[in-house]
């Protein structure tokens, strides 16, 4: 929902935001222009369409070759620095709070039905065909079984009266949640399995979706699955139920192995001697299963372009060189993005000299421990491309409340000229920058400026080891996420010309050095959003809600704080904007009283970086099992407007040895919606049994 600050709720600058439906905000009409007139939805889409043939697990060769089309790229766009950097990723190699997951290929992945053991009934599932259909991490396989159908298949009561061992099973669960009983307690040799795509309205709608599937990677109990539509299982249980034996014949080729996290990367060198050692990073994740086309071939190719036009600007003189360095970033998703962050990598490129072809290389050393401390800023994207069809909705997503910055409003000032600028193109056929692009839609764009949600690579930025603040640029819902409907063809060219309008303009407000406008920012939607507040108070105490208005007010301020610090001056004034709090009634509740457990203090310690849990490793769980520690109650606890995800997230990153057990409590609170102060303390203590925070006496 569209949220606005304190500022904007007391009108100090309403006046300012009237004048962008004339004039964009923060830059120059002149840089606003070139960039509008530069960046191609129809150039992004024609990547996107390149990237998307590729089946892209991590360290496979599918993500190799969509690694190389990428670095490709950027060497024709004239980027500097470009190189492929692999992170070795055996399964034991921890990166942060990150282990690696060793690479996973598979050649050969089929499913036919047969009769008498041997004659070909109907062909279900080929891999070569359509990859999704073969789990990842799945094992080599040759074996003729019988189907059995276990319901969810998460629960031992599923199988009650059932005999699975030497079958396969059917399970409408993801194989991952299903293996450890199937195959591990139950003796089950593979699964078939039709989850269904992430709820949504659209939820099991569409019976020809094949969603994608997952085996969990760590797992003792290796197997195989595959997964199929709706449609056939349904067929397949109809057929079950009358008492009809199905024979299943799996032949499968494929396996982890030891290899290497593959990450792309390039810069646009920045002009002042000393700031061009700090960096904007523009960022996504280039892995997914075929085809992932605003999942995340969408954020991949946006980028792309954005790499394209600001280079090519820059160098013909229409857009100033900026006093930081700009950097592109291409890895798998968050576990790619913890080793580029925290390990050190080998440097893989192909050679400049002449005559030089094929697939020679040369490898050098690259240390990429030093480069978080260099990225101020992070402009992430995850699925930025979905047109009309795939039901999205684009958002504008912020950063946690545990680190407030002005980064998030800048991008918003951007993103709510463009609705204006769309929305007037739709409405009268005239707007002086409708940002459309000829082979796309008209519609207006609607972006939403949202609260702060977990799941991409702007967790890991964004968590307190690292600090970095991120915008996050992401469509939901998308009615064809992870499924083999997510597709070029519901791509929209306008739409990928907007997002890369938004974050191309953002980033280069960002790595200025003196930008020539600060007006806007301040009337931009500060994430204070009061309205919202009122809407959200209605459900919680009196108390609660005074708690929740005044966090929210101090978010905003130290927002502002944080453009100070970024810039070298104050261009708010940050008591008049507490006076003005005051006078519209925004004021500081009484404190609750902290006693007993709530005085607890604790603090993070430096190591190991990253959020606890990141993708397909669990840091919290697996340490937590070794020393004992039950599994805390937040973490399967369901606030107002966040989940136990959210909140243990959170709760680490406000462990600053300066607020106490009832400061983190109230805090969150005012995020996510109340929680019990035992349930924070719990979890704190459990953070401090694995190591990972300490007490602050």
């Amino acid at each position: 929902m569209k949220r606005r600050g304190v500022v904007a709720l007391m009108g100090c600058l309403a006046a300012s935001a009237g004048a962008w439906g004339q004039k964009p905000p923060l830059l120059p009409e002149k840089d606003v222009a070139a960039l509008a007139n530069e960046l191609s939805g129809e150039s992004a889409k024609r990547n996107l369409e390149g990237i998307a043939r590729f089946h892209r697990q991590r360290g496979s060769q599918g993500f190799h070759a969509a690694a190389e089309l990428v670095a490709e790229r950027l060497r024709a766009y004239g980027l500097n620095d470009v190189a492929i950097l692999q992170f070795p990723a055996d399964g034991k190699i921890l990166y942060g709070t990150q282990r690696s997951r060793p690479a996973w290929d598979a050649e050969k992945g089929e499913l036919e039905e047969v009769e008498d053991g041997k004659e070909v009934k109907e062909k279900i599932a080929s891999y070569e065909a359509e990859p999704i259909v073969l789990t990842e991490d799945s094992e080599s396989a040759d074996i003729t079984a019988d189907l059995v159908e276990v319901g969810e298949g998460t629960k031992e009561s599923d199988y009650a009266g059932k005999d699975v061992k030497g079958k396969i099973v059917l399970a409408s669960a993801q194989p991952g949640a299903v293996q450890d009983l199937a195959v591990g307690k139950f003796g089950a040799v593979g699964i078939v399995s039709y989850a269904q795509n992430q709820k949504t309205a659209w939820w099991g709608e569409d019976e020809n979706l094949i969603r994608w599937g997952h085996l969990e990677t760590f797992s003792a109990n290796k197997t195989f699955a595959f997964m199929v539509s709706l449609k056939r299982a349904r067929v397949f249980r109809e057929r079950l139920t009358r008492g009809e034996r199905i024979a299943l014949y799996a032949s499968v080729k494929a396996g982890q192995h030891p290899g290497n996290y593959e990450v792309v990367t390039a810069t646009i060198p920045g002009a002042d001697a000393k700031l061009k050692e700090e960096e904007i990073a523009f960022s996504c994740h280039l892995d997914h299963q075929r085809p992932g086309a605003n999942d995340n071939a969408s954020g991949c190719a946006t980028i792309l372009e954005v790499a394209r036009t600001l280079q090519k600007l820059i160098s013909e003189g229409k857009l100033a060189r900026p006093a930081r360095t700009i950097r592109f970033i291409w890895p798998p998703e968050i576990e790619g993005t913890m080793a580029f962050l925290t390990g050190s990598a080998v440097e893989e490129r192909q050679p400049k000299a002449a005559g030089k072809t094929g697939e020679e290389h040369t490898a050098s050393f690259w240390l990429t421990s030093h480069i978080a401390p260099r990225i101020k800023a992070v402009i992430h994207m995850d699925m930025v491309g979905g047109g009309p069809e795939t039901k999205a909705v684009f958002h504008v997503t912020r950063g946690p409340m545990s680190l407030p910055s002005f980064v998030h409003d800048v991008t918003w000032a951007f993103a709510e000229w463009v609705n204006e600028e769309s929305y007037k193109f739709a409405a009268t056929g005239k707007a002086e920058y409708p940002l459309v692009a000829p082979e796309g839609g008209k519609e207006p764009l609607r972006a939403e400026y949202s609260a702060y949600t977990t799941g991409s690579d702007h967790d890991v930025y964004q968590d307190s080891s690292f600090g970095i603040p991120a915008i996050y640029l992401n469509d939901w819902p998308d009615r064809y996420i992870h499924t083999n409907f997510d597709t070029a063809a519901n791509i929209d060219t306008t739409k990928l010309k907007r997002a890369a309008f938004i974050g191309s303009a953002s980033g280069y407000f960002l790595a200025l050095d003196k930008p020539q406008s600060y007006a806007a920012i301040g009337s931009t939607a500060r994430d204070l959003s009061t309205a919202m507040s009122r809407r959200r108070v209605r459900s919680v105490s009196a108390a609660e809600a005074q708690q929740l208005y005044w966090r929210h007010a101090q978010y905003e301020i130290s927002s502002s704080e944080s453009e100070f610090l970024w810039r070298g001056e104050n261009p708010f004034d940050v008591s008049g904007n507490a006076m003005m709090m005051f006078k519209y009634g925004v004021r500081r509740p009484e404190e609750p009283k902290a006693t007993g457990e709530g005085l607890l203090t604790f603090a993070r310690k430096p190591r190991p970086k990253g959020p606890l849990a990141v993708f397909g490793y669990d840091y919290f769980a697996e340490h937590a099992k070794a020393a004992g520690v039950a599994t805390p109650k937040l973490l399967s606890y369901e606030g107002l407007w966040g989940a136990g995800e959210e909140y243990a997230y959170e709760v680490l990153n406000f462990a600053n040895g300066k607020r106490n057990a009832q400061g983190i409590r109230d805090a969150v609170s005012a995020e996510y919606g109340p929680v019990p102060l035992e349930m924070v303390v719990e979890y704190l203590r459990a953070l401090e049994k694995i190591g990972v925070v300490e007490q602050v006496k």
